[in-house]
């Protein structure tokens, strides 16, 4: 979910799952590798301003985004899943056959049908349990969460939660609103089975379905089919409410984040990274102070990437230990928030058993 700005009030949310305390870790995973990937093509705000009404500086000032990355026309979510999750399946020094579970978090699938995941296990040669999960923005802690739970329940050798998104395509081009903020990428993590203290601590999972309206595309489902009508009035792009969206994504945040800190028993201030999504330099601005964190020990890279919906957490995730700011043992904060509305907190025990993460590799135009 990518907004623009908006006052703020508060409002309680619902409760979290609460992890018996005797418990360090309620989902006991290890993070075995982790992969990213970004398109090629860069297209800067000044690019922007010779498309719709704006300017580099009103961009900046109101979003903290300076450029996104963005897909060739024959290029899809599967292509960059495709990417990272061979980047994370080779950091872990594994292959497609060994992954029992692969989850493709994603509001951006190829198509209607077949699942997106379905393409990926194909191209991974995955032969699993696999699936789609579109949670929007959430998607991917989401995902965290539901992967990490059917390990711990089902056992397996090792889980691939991919987060990818297209976001470009559902860009109307003459929207000055929505145009600038999105991006395209995606990352993958891979978990494994832990047996010491590491994984999943607690986590904060929930959604408002009486605001799905502020954030949607309304053609191209049951609901709407996509006609020549539908198309003629712009009903393929995303519609989005940026004020309201943004007043209830900081309270979502605040309240989910404030939940899964009291419910693993620590505070703030034992938080050693906080990786939120990158929706908005300025959400991220208002929630800091809130929670008692400070931007030394929180990821931004919205200045780089825009607003990657469901790729933003992992991407941000794999930057951040490439550049090697997780430890072992350290708490990782992460916190989703996205259209439904969605709203995922997870807080992570860090524990990495790659052989070294790299920053994301660029996925190239397609040649014709």
């Amino acid at each position: 979910m990518s907004v623009a700005t908006g006052s703020i009030t508060a409002e309680p949310a619902p409760l979290p799952f609460v992890a018996p305390p005797s418990e360090p870790a309620r989902l006991p995973v290890v993070v075995g590798g982790l992969g990213a990937t970004v398109p090629a093509t860069r297209i800067t705000n000044y690019d922007l301003a010779d498309v719709v009404e704006t300017t580099h500086e009103w961009i900046v000032e109101r979003t903290g985004i300076v450029e996104r990355r963005v897909v060739s026309a024959d290029q899809a979510t599967s292509d960059l899943g495709s990417s990272a999750a061979r980047a994370a399946l080779t950091d872990a020094g594994l292959s497609g056959a060994d992954v029992d579970l692969l989850i493709v978090t994603t509001s951006t699938p190829d198509h209607p049908l077949p699942s997106t995941a379905a393409l990926l296990a194909r191209d991974l040669g995955v032969t699993g349990t696999v699936f789609d999960l579109n949670a929007a923005c959430a998607g991917w802690v989401f995902g965290l969460v539901t992967g990490a739970a059917m390990m711990t329940a089902m056992g397996g050798r090792a889980a691939l939660i991919i987060g990818a998104e297209v976001m470009s395509k559902w860009m109307d081009p003459a929207d000055r609103a929505t145009l600038p903020l999105f991006g395209d990428g995606a990352a993958a993590a891979v978990l494994l089975p832990a047996r010491s203290g590491a994984g999943l601590i607690a986590w904060d999972l929930g959604v408002d379905g009486t605001a799905a309206g502020l954030l949607q595309v309304p053609a191209g489902g049951s609901r709407q089919p996509m006609t020549t009508e539908a198309l003629a009035r712009g009903d393929q792009y995303m519609k989005m409410e940026g004020r309201e969206v943004f007043r209830r994504a900081v309270r979502a945040v605040e309240a989910s984040c404030r939940k899964t800190l009291t419910s693993a028993g620590v505070s703030a201030s034992d938080v050693s990274l906080f990786i939120p999504h990158q929706a908005n330099a300025r959400i991220v601005d208002a929630i800091l102070p809130r929670l008692g964190l400070t931007p030394e020990r929180t990821v931004v890279n919205i200045d780089r990437y825009g607003n990657t919906s469901a790729a933003s957490i992992p991407l941000a995730l794999c930057e951040a230990a490439a550049a090697g700011r997780l430890s072992e043992g350290d708490l990782v904060l992460v916190a989703g928030f996205g259209a439904g509305m969605t709203w995922a907190t997870a807080l992570i025990r860090w524990s990495y058993a790659g052989s070294g993460p790299a920053q994301p590799t660029v996925l190239a135009p397609s040649r014709a």
